[in-house]
Parts: structure tokens; C-alpha cells; sequence
């Protein structure tokens, strides 16, 4: 199996202009217009706009050539929303990718060519989100809770961020999202699923100048 290419990117070093955001297609241009926050808009379009650069890298063309196709299991295709593709002359283009986003970067996924039905997911968490009171009885399974409060205290949070990067990541890969209920998602040690070192896993040479990212954890899913 082809091993996934991977980049992590900061949103702020995303060229932002009229012509990408024309490109990102109007489902995408419509639900950014409904963001209330500025910030919130700006990070969705960076996004966007990093993921079509990106999947024009891996294939070798311009990212305008690319229209973005997303396709989500209820909607089907054309959405703003659900698993991210890209038509290239009229046809799907041949790769899988996947995108997330956290406290101003964005990971990037990617496999050109990928075998039949080869799925992808990737997750991006910031620690400090996953801390909030009852977590652990709305995200993690029995087994998943007893993991954790196996851990010294001062490690628990990371450890909460890693099982929910896992199971974002898992749920991503399968087209499921969190239609499904994520305490009945065991992540400890499923198969196809690997937490990624942001330092060692990811070239960040592009990215030191302005700093590298800290309070983050990361998981890749393939199937």
C-alpha cells in the first residue's frame, strides 16, 4: 500500500486572493459566507485553499484545474461538506486526500494513484480543547477510560487528545463522521490507525520561521 504523503501547514502562510476563493467552488464559497466569525471564515477558506494546493502538488498541476467534489454518504456529491475529492478535465482525479484543521495549522494527506477503494483520514487536535468537564463519558469507551486514568495525571489530557485525534481520524476514513456515537468507537488498538510525531513524521523545515506547533496531536487512518 502506498505510503501517504503528508504536510502540515500554517493557515496564516496560506496566499489568500479573489482567485482562490473562486476556485474553491460555490458550495464551499456559500458556507463561508454563513461563518458569523471572521476568523472562523478566514481559517475554513485557508483550509480550503491549502487542500486544492496541495492536491495540485501531489498531481503534478495547477491547483485551478482542480474542482473541488466533495461527497458526503447522505448528501452524495456536489456538497460543502463530508469526504474531499477533486475533478481534474471533467473526471475524478486520482488520488484520496483529507484535511484537518487546529490552532492556526492545517494537516494535509494525501495518496496519488491509490489501490481500489483505498480510504484515508487524518486528524489535527489542539490538547488543550479535549479538557473540558465530562469528556470522557461522551467520547471514550469503557476500555478507553480506564487507559487513561491509568496514566499519571499530568499526562491524561494528551492521551484523551490522542484517542479523539484516532477516532476523528477512523471516522473520517470510513465516511461515518460523528453520526456514529464516538464512546462506542474503541480506538486503542485498531488496526489502520497510527498517531503521528508532528516532528518526525511531517517535514516542518518551511514552517520554523514562525514557530513550531505546540499542544498538538495528530492521527492517520488508512483502510
Amino acid at each position: 500500500m502506498d505510503k501517504p504523503v503528508l504536510e502540515l501547514r500554517l493557515l496564516a502562510d496560506v496566499a489568500m486572493s479573489d482567485a482562490p476563493f473562486r476556485q474553491l467552488g460555490q458550495p464551499a464559497q456559500q458556507r463561508a459566507l454563513r461563518f458569523a466569525n471572521a476568523a472562523d471564515r478566514d481559517a475554513f477558506v485557508a483550509g480550503r485553499v491549502a487542500l486544492q494546493e496541495f492536491a495540485g502538488s501531489l498531481l503534478n498541476v495547477d491547483p485551478a484545474l482542480l474542482v473541488p467534489d466533495y461527497h458526503c454518504p447522505q448528501c452524495g456529491s456536489g456538497q460543502d461538506h463530508g469526504r474531499p475529492g477533486f475533478l481534474l478535465d471533467g473526471d475524478p482525479a486520482p488520488l484520496v486526500v483529507s484535511a484537518s484543521r487546529a490552532s492556526g495549522w492545517v494537516l494535509l494527506a494525501g495518496v496519488v494513484h491509490p489501490g481500489e477503494r483505498l480510504r484515508l483520514g487524518v486528524d489535527l487536535e489542539a490538547v488543550d480543547k479535549i479538557t473540558f468537564e465530562g469528556f470522557d463519558d461522551v467520547a471514550l469507551t469503557a476500555q478507553e477510560k480506564q487507559h487513561v486514568v491509568s496514566l499519571p495525571e499530568t499526562r491524561r489530557d494528551a492521551a484523551r487528545a490522542r484517542l479523539w485525534a484516532r477516532k476523528e481520524a477512523w471516522l473520517k476514513m470510513t465516511g461515518k463522521g460523528l453520526r456514529t456515537n464516538p464512546a462506542e468507537v474503541e480506538v486503542l488498538s485498531r488496526e489502520g490507525l497510527l498517531d503521528l510525531d508532528l516532528d518526525r513524521d511531517l517535514d516542518l523545515d518551511r514552517n520554523l520561521a514562525a514557530g513550531e506547533p505546540q499542544g498538538l496531536v495528530a492521527a492517520l487512518a488508512v483502510g
